[in-house]
């Protein structure tokens, strides 16, 4: 029998983040490849399309802090007789814990605490379970957010969980269907990426799969080659799993953090599985729209075990397989106009011979593959997708994600959809609806949250006539790259009423592009005095004034602050920064000696080692400020 609940998980957790003030003006990075790391000539293409000039209309999720107490969190349940599959709507739909009924197995990472981290497009992000990421090379914008979910039934009487929301960059409709039919022992899970625009858009899709991490778990895909990707190097093609190194398919067994995207075959079924010695544990697999497969390791270095102990705490180590629609994650694929594209997934627990599994590489691909054909059909993983486009309604409410979906329903730009329903407008869409239906933007100070799309930039071209237009238009002109265009209507916002978000926007293109008259941080510097009560603005700030090789006047800026603010991470780290480029040693190791915490340090960010290098040379780094991703 098959059942879907609502529920709640206790969890220790951090507090939700918030969506912030500033928008995201930045692009997404290009990783440098060594050449000939493209042999496809569609990947070569793939590898230089589709990044998008910033992260609008999304603002940043960095309001969290790493103080935890229990919370209980809505939760939905599918049941079967083999699988209990939890997933928590408030978080990106993310499925996290998959136990298999019978042993009482977790097959999945289930982290034991909620703590957000700086891993993610917007910044937050949770370790542990699956996260479902469309968007572009990043964790997706909605993975810390909530999603539209409902209940839907099969034509066998099944019980489907479908849980949907509108992207806003790439302004796709993402849906994510997962049930679990009587007896089966994988829970299917159908995935359709919708553009509803009349041109085509980049799309980028990974499941990430996180299992835990043991000396004996060996990572097995269909491939023999892989690129290779480990933060201190370029992109390349290399063998798989034998290296010069030893054998890659054992993560433990390596100190650097990595990155192993699998090079299949055309015509090889499209899986990967994490088994451990005794021949058991995860496997997924698709049809084969989702062609890519991959390894991520943290390494067993001091870096590694350090962001694997702030992301889920003391002994509760993971590893990631994932899959995507490319053959690597720096890759973007052009989704049609109008068309969906769609794919069906499964997740089970694969039990195969343990010697064959650790024995030969060809010994342990034949072992699951045949393993897996047993455990899931690929013809029957082919049927699924049929299934799903045969769901049936009523759509009955389980939660509930954002307005935007319905705000573009309304402009036209969205299909409505029974079996989708995106429910009403809320509090951010209503300065939007009222331009759509009375042609004029409200001013609002903060600003309205930004939009994307071709429809608003036509409403405000024809309407804006005041600071709070005059800065939108200025966004949306950002995001289509016409940063001419931006620059000038940004300086008309500022003319018609200086304000600190134009000048936010018009010190990014100052940065990016020499815009602007004034240097990035002057122009910083000008919002900071407009809203100086502003955090967000304050670190940008200090940022730019440090890069820009003016510390004392960093040093300023942060002896006017309330000590609340001096007293921030962020801010402290900023504060050691400025006093190592005047020269001021003591005042750093005054600071690091108390303690620098930052909440949201970022993946791959360097900062608190180099400042305890620098005034502690030739010592180690304390583990606490050792987040080096590359370190052995």
């Amino acid at each position: 029998m098959s059942t879907l609940r609502m529920d709640r998980l206790s969890i220790e957790g951090a507090e939700d983040p918030i969506d912030g003030p500033l928008p995201l003006l930045h692009d997404v990075p290009r990783p440098a490849f060594e050449s000939g790391a493209a042999p496809y000539p569609d990947m070569a293409a793939n590898l230089e399309y589709g990044r998008p000039s910033t992260l609008l209309p999304y603002t940043a999720q960095d309001s969290y802090t790493r103080r935890r107490e229990v919370r209980d969190l809505p939760s939905l349940v599918l049941e079967n007789e083999l699988l209990s599959a939890t997933f928590l709507p408030g978080y990106g739909g993310r499925l996290w814990s998959l136990v298999h009924r019978p042993s009482g197995r977790e097959l999945l990472h289930r982290n034991p605490v909620l703590q957000p981290a700086n891993l993610a497009l917007r910044d937050a992000w949770v370790a542990g379970g699956v996260e479902w990421n469309l968007g572009a090379t990043g964790h997706w914008p909605l993975t810390c957010s909530p999603l539209h979910a409902v209940r839907l039934t099969a034509q066998d009487g099944t019980p489907v969980l479908r849980m949907y929301e509108l992207e806003r960059m790439r302004r796709v409709v993402v849906t994510i269907d997962a049930w679990l039919p009587a007896g089966s022992p994988v829970l299917l899970v159908h995935v359709s990426l919708q553009n509803p625009a009349p041109k085509p858009t980049p799309v980028y899709w990974w499941t990430n799969i996180a299992v835990p991490q043991g000396p004996d778990v060996r990572v097995v895909a269909p491939a023999e080659r892989a690129f290779h990707f480990d933060y201190a190097e370029q992109l390349r093609l290399i063998d798989f799993p034998d290296t010069s190194g030893g054998d890659q398919s054992y993560p433990t067994r390596f100190a650097r953090a990595a990155d192993f995207f699998m090079d299949i075959p055309d015509g090889e079924r499209r899986w990967i599985a994490a088994l451990d010695g005794d021949g058991r544990g995860l496997v997924q697999a698709s049809t084969d729209r989702l062609v890519g497969r991959k390894l991520f390791q943290w390494g067993t270095g001091a870096g590694g075990q350090r962001w694997q102990e702030w992301l889920s705490g003391p002994g509760a180590a993971y590893i990631e397989i994932q899959a995507g629609l490319a053959r690597t994650q720096f890759e973007h694929l052009a989704l049609p106009a109008g068309e969906t594209w769609e794919w069906a997934e499964a997740f089970g627990l694969l039990e195969v011979d343990p010697e064959r599994v650790h024995g030969s590489w060809d010994s342990a691909r034949a072992a699951v593959d045949e393993g897996l054909e047993m455990l899931v059909p690929r013809a029957e993983l082919e049927d699924a997708l049929s299934v799903a486009g045969q769901f049936a309604g009523p759509a009955d409410l389980l939660a509930r994600g954002s307005g935007w979906g319905a705000l573009e329903v309304a402009a036209g730009a969205v299909p409505a959809d029974p079996l989708r329903p995106f429910g009403a407008c809320s509090e951010d869409q209503k300065p939007w609806l009222d331009l759509l239906q009375h042609g004029r933007l409200p001013i609002s100070d903060p600003p309205a949250v930004p939009v994307l799309g071709a429809h608003w930039r036509e409403l405000l071209e024809a309407s804006a006539d005041d600071w709070h237009a005059w800065y939108h238009l200025g966004l949306l002109l950002l995001a289509d790259d016409d940063r001419l265009g931006a620059h000038r209507v940004l300086e008309r916002s500022i003319a018609d009423h200086p304000n600190p978000w134009a000048l936010h926007a018009l010190a990014h293109l100052a940065d990016s592009a020499d815009l602007a008259d004034s240097p990035a941080a002057d122009l910083l510097l000008e919002a900071h005095r407009l809203r100086p009560d502003l955090r967000e603005l304050t670190i940008e700030l200090l940022q730019a004034l440090i890069a820009s090789d003016r510390p004392s006047e960093a040093l300023e800026v942060i002896a006017a602050l309330a000590d609340r603010e001096r007293d921030h991470g962020r801010i402290r780290l900023c504060t050691a920064q400025a006093a190592l480029a005047v020269g001021d040693l003591d005042r750093v190791r005054r600071l690091l000696d108390a303690g620098i915490t930052v909440d949201n340090l970022r993946e791959g960010e360097t900062a608190l080692d180099t400042l305890w290098l620098a005034v502690h040379p030739g010592e180690p780094v304390p583990p606490a400020y050792d987040f080096r991703m590359s370190s052995d």
